[in-house]
């Protein structure tokens, strides 16, 4: 079965990973120490994340380092930006009406 990023993102721990390899390459034992969790379980977030290719996966010696894929992220923005967009209406909208409201009151 193929997941999809927005089913990567769902879960609160592979959020939490996301975030912490998005400033530095990580292995998945420094990673597991950042959670109450088997390293087994930080391994199976890990695969869901390269499955859906928000991370991605380098070998330096024995050791594997998963990295942040932003490419992937953008994808995750621009499907966020419609959203971004009502908001910001709503809020322009509000700003007039309070302005309104406070020109009358004067």
């Amino acid at each position: 079965m193929r997941r999809d990023i927005f089913q990567a993102i769902a879960d609160p721990t592979r959020r939490a990973i996301i975030t912490l390899i998005a400033l530095q390459a990580m292995t998945p034992n420094a990673i597991a120490e950042h959670f109450d969790s088997t390293r087994q379980a930080v391994s199976k977030h890990l695969k869901i994340l390269t499955e859906c290719e928000l991370v991605r996966q380098e070998h330096q010696g024995r050791e594997i380092y998963y990295s942040l894929e932003i490419d992937k992220m953008k994808e995750i923005d621009k499907w966020l930006e419609q959203f971004r967009r009502i908001w910001e209406n709503k809020f322009k909208q509000l700003d007039r009406l309070l302005s309104t409201i406070k020109n009358e009151r004067k």
